[in-house]
């Protein structure tokens, strides 16, 4: 691929666990995002960030989305308030009473800035990087999870990382129409079968697995999307790899897990058959 247009850039890891992370299938997921021609790099379901921090190139023009108004609000103060960000995170320890009273409170009667600060904590701080039904996460012998000394390097690099950077707060339709022209790759990432309610009540549902599937044999751009090798995405066609990856979901407990990606990366015109018939 011809990277004139591209820039380097650091990879960096993301603030905190996300349900859905892609750690062990980014370094592939990243490769194929590199080898494809592209000008603008656009992620609907950006989540934390899993895939989108670690790339090592990047296009003139990158977009970041996700419908949660904590991701959205999250980067935006990261990008445009780093300063007062970190003075607001300065004496937060790592307590289930704080953990309890910020999943209790209503984000509506938050500030902006007290909002991604509440979001990171319970996201630092919750089991399994939970965004829905959110539990505590403790483990005896180890450090408290919420270190704001550890915190720093992590936050100043992504706050670097975010400069130039489109952030959205849309629908993944109304976005995916408002990006899609013949030079844009999409990476999607969407909540996987089965998962669909660990987002929040109505986030994914299943119909819209057919809607995004019937939107991507329509774009313009080219895509990557990943998904869970369930039984029902076994139906998908136009397959390109299924990769076998390890799953730590919490101590001594290592699962393997098939994962799905699916791509088109071509800049001829072709309905392909990406669900369901």
């Amino acid at each position: 691929m011809d990277f004139s247009d591209f820039r380097r850039v650091e990879p960096t890891r993301p603030a905190a666990a996300y349900i859905g992370g892609k750690k062990q299938l980014a370094a592939a997921l990243v490769a194929r995002i590199e080898s494809a021609p592209h000008k603008t790099y656009a992620e609907p379901f950006v989540g934390m960030g899993g895939v989108f921090l670690r790339r090592r190139f990047a296009p003139p023009a990158e977009v970041i989305n996700d419908l949660s108004g904590d991701v959205a609000t999250f980067f935006r103060i990261l990008q445009r308030h780093y300063a007062p960000f970190m003075d607001m995170l300065k004496f937060q320890l790592t307590s289930r009473r704080e953990f309890e009273r910020l999943v209790a409170t209503d984000v509506r009667t938050l500030t902006d800035l007290e909002r991604a600060a509440r979001f990171l904590y319970l996201q630092r701080t919750a089991f399994g990087g939970k965004v829905a039904g959110r539990n505590f996460g403790v483990s005896p012998g180890t450090p408290g999870r919420f270190d704001v000394t550890k915190l720093a390097e992590i936050l100043t690099a992504l706050s670097e990382r975010l400069g130039g950077v489109v952030i959205e707060n849309l629908p993944y339709g109304d976005f995916i129409t408002r990006y899609d022209r013949p030079e844009t790759l999409f990476y999607l990432d969407p909540p996987y079968f089965g998962t669909e309610d660990f987002y929040g009540a109505d986030a994914f549902t299943k119909a819209d697995f057919r809607r995004l599937a019937d939107q991507l044999a329509a774009i313009a751009g080219g895509f990557i999307l990943s998904i869970n090798d369930a039984p029902e995405a076994r139906h998908l066609r136009s397959l390109q790899e299924a990769i076998g990856i390890t799953h730590t979901a919490s101590e001594g407990d290592a699962r393997k897990a098939s994962e799905l990606v699916v791509s088109r990366i071509r800049t001829r015109r072709r309905r392909p058959s990406i669900f369901f018939d």
